[in-house]
Parts: structure tokens; sequence; C-alpha cells
């Protein structure tokens, strides 16, 4: 009876989550226009930068656009598991949110459901984006699809509770959208997401080293890999243990007696 119970709290929280996600269609248009501008606008310039092709870990060349694609799907996630902590930061203002931590389940099953719902909608925008990206011909071998969908789950769980760890920090509505782009920008842009490490560190070995230990640069790693079917195993545990991180110290920040949920009170 008890396990009928966290089921269905899970469940409820991650429907809600879905049914405001498919009922925001300019969300979900949002979130494809971002990357896509990237890859068929941005790509040209990068590309002429970076040469016609570059050598990426799975020992092939391939055009920059398919280098790219496994760092835009990492934005997907990285944008999403942001703006799901914005609503969160909504519903604690507006009460919605009070109501479901004071709920007579443990805080730390309704924060994780919370997750786990921002992450299965992230991956929903992934694959439609992947969807457009394989018209357009940029594609990976068929198998990569289906390889992909573990790793995307990591890789958005981690992002997630990041963002839901700065969700904690944050008193009001309006002070999140600067440490959004505080965090955002360093985080994409000091990445594998767009280059990879060898041209950086033809320029900077203090940019290199900065993108090498980037949690974000190891999700990509991660999801680059799975693309083409292959197991990264440093970046799937720098992942793994990123988001144990992030999601024990998201916790602790909700924790109503030692976080900053208590400090807000105040």
């Amino acid at each position: 009876m008890i396990l009928l119970h966290f089921w269905r709290a899970m469940w409820g929280v991650i429907g809600r989550e879905l049914l405001r996600f498919l009922k925001q269609k300019e969300r979900f248009i949002a979130a494809l226009v971002r990357p896509l501008v990237w890859l068929f606008v941005f790509a040209a310039g990068f590309r002429a930068a970076l040469g016609l092709a570059i050598t990426p870990p799975y020992e092939t060349y391939i055009l920059y656009e398919v280098y790219i694609t496994p760092g835009l799907v990492g934005m997907i996630q990285l944008f999403n598991g942001m703006q799901s902590s914005l609503s969160m930061v909504y519903d604690r203002e507006m009460g919605s949110m009070r109501i479901l931590l004071v709920a007579p389940l443990p805080r730390w099953f309704l924060l994780i459901s919370k997750l786990i719902a921002g992450t299965l909608v992230s991956i929903l925008q992934v694959y439609v984006f992947l969807g457009i990206a394989w018209l357009y011909d940029i594609q990976a071998p068929l198998i990569g699809y289906i390889w992909l969908f573990p790793y995307l789950i990591l890789s958005g769980l981690m992002l997630g509770a990041l963002g839901l760890l700065l969700s904690s920090f944050i008193k009001q509505l309006e002070n999140f959208a600067g440490v959004m782009n505080f965090v955002i920008f360093p985080l994409f842009f000091m990445s594998t997401a767009l280059y990879p490490l060898w041209k950086m560190q033809e320029s900077s070995l203090l940019l290199h080293d900065l993108a090498l230990y980037n949690p974000f640069s190891q999700a990509v790693e991660m999801i680059r890999f799975a693309l083409y079917a292959q197991f990264n195993q440093a970046a799937f545990i720098y992942t793994g243990v990123a988001f144990i991180i992030f999601m024990g110290c998201a916790l602790l920040g909700y924790n109503p007696s030692k976080g900053m949920m208590i400090k807000k009170g105040r």
C-alpha cells in the first residue's frame, strides 16, 4: 500500500509537469528554435574557422554540424533543467510547491519526482530535435538513437539537479534569470559542445583545463559517444558523481531544518 502511494505521487508530479509542458507550446517551440539556430546558422561560421571536417573520438571524419549535434542536445537539457528549476521558484512563491512539500511523503522523494519529470520533458525535446536534424541529413547510426536514451536520463538528471540546487538559493523569481545566465553561459561556452579540446588547447591551456573538468563537457562527451553506440566510461562516471553531488546539495538546500529554506523562513 505504501509503495502504491509513492507510485501515484510520483506519476502525479510527472503528469502535472508533462501536461504543463504540452499546454505551453511556446516553451516547446523555443526549446527547439535555440539549438536549430546554432545548428543551421552559427555552424557555418564555426565550420569556416575550424575547417570543413574534424576528427571526433569515433575515428571518422565528419562535418562540423554532426560534431556539434551532441553539444546542442546537451544545450536542450541544460536550458530545460534551468527552466524546470525556474518553475520551482514560481511554484514556491505562488504556494503550490509549499503544498507539495508538506505532503505526507519524504521531501527527497518529491524533489526527485520533480527532477524525473523535468528529465523526461527534456528527452522528448531532444528526440524531436534529432528528428529534425535527421531530415537535414545530420544523422547518426540508428542504433545510436536507442543507445542514447539511458545516457540522456543521466545527463538530464545531472543538469536538472544543478538547476534544483540553484533554485534552493533563490529567494525571489526576479533574481533567477540573472543566476541562470551566470551559470548557463560559462557552462556552455567553456565546454566541448561547440569545439573540441585540442582546439582549445591551441589557444588557451586554462580554457582547455576548465572545459576538461566542466561537468557539462563530460555530459556532452558521454552523449557524443552514445550517439555512435559507444560507452565513454570516464564521462559516465564523472557525470554520475556530479549528479550525486548536485542532488545531495539540493536536498540539503531544501531541508527545512538545515538548508536554505529555514533562512528564507526567517
